[in-house]
């Protein structure tokens, strides 16, 4: 699949749902949950399988109009979104997370973020810590 540089469409827009792919720009990987290989997407569910992966995970409640300007990280981390509409900018690239959507945003990595909508996004923060 090919990213056009500033286009914003979620993945349930493009007609990906229940699958794992890498969108091919050089630092921005976004996957979403599979129900098939991961089971059913909950929130303990989510914090187990980043856990194994070395990562702590945080919950967060952003209500809307919440908006993140450009920041960086000192470690890599992984945004998911449990429900909600969260719109995330990496290096110029846009994408809109929804429910089972998660990314990757290596550390030092300019990003911003911002709730889309009325309605709150619930988000798990996961940092890499081993």
């Amino acid at each position: 699949m090919h990213r056009v540089p500033h286009q914003t469409k979620s993945l349930a827009d493009r007609g990906l749902n229940h699958i794992c792919y890498e969108i091919p720009a050089h630092l921005m990987r976004l996957k979403h949950w599979n129900t098939e290989t991961d089971g059913m997407l909950t929130e303990a569910a989510f914090c187990e399988k980043m856990q194994a992966l070395g990562y702590e995970v945080s919950r967060y409640v952003y209500p809307p109009g919440t908006y993140f300007p450009d920041h960086t990280h000192e470690l890599d981390k992984i945004d998911a979104v449990l429900s909600g509409r969260f719109k995330m900018t990496v290096e110029g690239e846009t994408v809109i997370l929804e429910s089972g959507d998660y990314l990757f945003v290596p550390k030092a990595t300019v990003h911003s973020a911002e709730v889309i909508g009325n309605v709150p996004v619930v988000s798990l923060d996961a940092v890499k810590v081993r």
